[in-house]
């Protein structure tokens, strides 16, 4: 069952008659509706009444509702004011430029500015390669939306993206020192955004598309990969791919399986999907099965867009047709990456002994985790109040700081195999409730970073005139 989580956190500010039950009382009243109390401080203390910020976390916006009411439900009470906290720490955004230079006189502003400013512009301009070295494009990302795909949440457009983006920009600074901004653009037509994305590259050292809806965001990423002489990473679909198939690798340590010898069910063929799918048979798999809202994708399926044609051609060996149900019977893993509450113990019950089950949809997984584990060994979903939180912050901080630090000019699969890897490898010792690492463990994003510079050496041996893998 869902527990109270700081996402839906509330201080309400509230005057009480002033005794030595008064701290209790408040405490029980949020209790009794189910709220956590986490936080208790005095403001004004008087001889007949005391203000008190009272902080709590809440299952949701109506939980937090039900336990303002509770408040002013006791005797005396009255809430005078409610924050909701995950609000208050949005205001004004979440990001901010700082000058990286001293501009403490008129010879600092001479050197960072003009006149002395002229010199490195030439010096670009003469050779261009040099904007690496001389400027933020060294160490800079752009973080890409048009809004239509927002988390879970589908079409919000460009304005209400903008939360998103600065969040993953503070990821990757804090995670990898990577100065990143959001770019969000208020068109969801294809050839504008690839046309903009290209007239703005020249200022960044890599691209981050994010939340764009499928099927359009397949051929963004390909056609800007193409034009552009950075990397270009859709990280809804490989910075998922990438860490699932990091908690995979040690899921089936845990279980005593290998790749080559399970077959893995993946449900939701859009961008994450069928990225984790591609990996999957990067690494051998012995078999994948794709299942979507009209079941399991097969190369006799109707009416397929050119991805699916393209998923059915590397999946299901077998051609098999069905429902998840059907999919699932037999079946050693399954990787959710679609819609809430799909399926049920009956249906992990007819998977393969050992069964793994990574439930990913957010906020609510395909099926809830505790029934999961009725039968299944591993489990994994996509919150943070459950273990093995499979969280794309583990991959792309450390992905572009190798990327940034290598200077390369594209991303390839070995790269982002190299990074999965990485990230398993952190895990010295798998167990059924410890697959991947925590978000906060600083070794995570150093691990990844020298995975992808590494490989990106060895692409850069192999790379014909362009610089790109020949």
């Amino acid at each position: 069952m869902p527990i109270p989580g700081p996402g839906y956190a509330i201080t309400a500010r509230v005057e009480a008659p002033a005794s030595a039950s008064a701290a209790g009382d408040l405490a029980v009243a949020v209790g009794r509706v189910g709220g956590v109390v986490t936080a208790y401080d005095v403001v004004e203390a008087r001889t007949d009444a005391i203000v008190v910020d009272i902080s709590c976390n809440a299952l949701n916006e109506t939980h937090a509702d039900e336990i303002t009411a509770a408040l002013e439900a006791l005797p005396g009470v009255s809430v005078r004011k409610v924050s909701d906290r995950t609000f208050l720490l949005h205001l004004g955004g979440k990001i901010e430029i700082q000058s990286k230079v001293s501009l403490r006189n008129r010879d600092d502003l001479s050197r960072a500015y003009t006149p002395g400013v002229a010199r490195v512009c030439q010096a670009i301009a003469a050779n261009p390669a040099d904007a690496r070295r001389l400027t933020i494009k060294r160490n800079t990302v752009a973080v890409v939306t048009d809004g239509s795909a927002v988390l879970g949440l589908g079409n919000l457009g460009a304005a209400a993206a903008m939360p998103v983006m600065e969040g993953k920009a503070a990821l990757f600074k804090r995670f990898a020192g990577v100065d990143a901004w959001p770019v969000c653009l208020d068109t969801q037509d294809t050839e504008e955004i690839i046309r903009t994305v290209q007239i703005l590259a020249p200022a960044y050292g890599g691209i981050n598309l994010e939340d764009i809806a499928a099927p359009r965001c397949f051929e963004i990423e390909r056609r800007l990969r193409e034009l552009l002489d950075i990397p270009v990473f859709h990280d809804d679909q490989h910075g998922t791919a990438v860490v699932v198939l990091a908690a995979l690798r040690n899921a089936l340590r845990v279980v005593g399986k290998k790749f080559a010898d399970v077959r893995v069910v993946v449900c939701g063929v859009g961008a994450a999907g069928s990225a984790i799918i591609r990996l999957l048979t990067s690494e051998q798999t012995a078999d994948v099965l794709a299942v979507d809202v009209d079941g399991i994708v097969h190369r006799e399926r109707a009416g397929m867009d050119a991805n699916l044609v393209e998923i059915a051609s590397i999946t299901n060996a077998q051609n098999r047709s069905g429902s998840l149900a059907d999919a699932l019977v037999g079946a050693d893993v399954f990787i959710g990456v679609s819609a809430p509450n799909l399926f049920g113990a009956t249906e992990v019950a007819t998977m393969a002994d050992d069964a793994v089950v990574f439930a990913l949809a957010n906020p609510d997984p395909e099926i809830d985790p505790a029934v999961a584990h009725q039968h299944a060994s591993v489990v994994a979903t996509g919150r943070s109040d459950y273990p093995n939180q499979i969280n794309n912050v583990l991959a792309f901080p450390g992905v572009f700081r190798g990327l940034l630090d290598a200077h390369a000019r594209d991303i390839t699969d070995a790269m982002l195999l190299a990074a999965s890897a990485a990230i398993a490898d952190v895990v010295a010792e798998p167990n059924p409730s410890f697959i991947v690492p925590s978000v906060f463990d600083t070794s995570v994003a150093p691990a990844v970073a020298e995975a992808v510079r590494a490989a990106a050496a060895r692409a850069a041996t192999e790379a014909g005139p362009t610089g790109r893998p020949a």
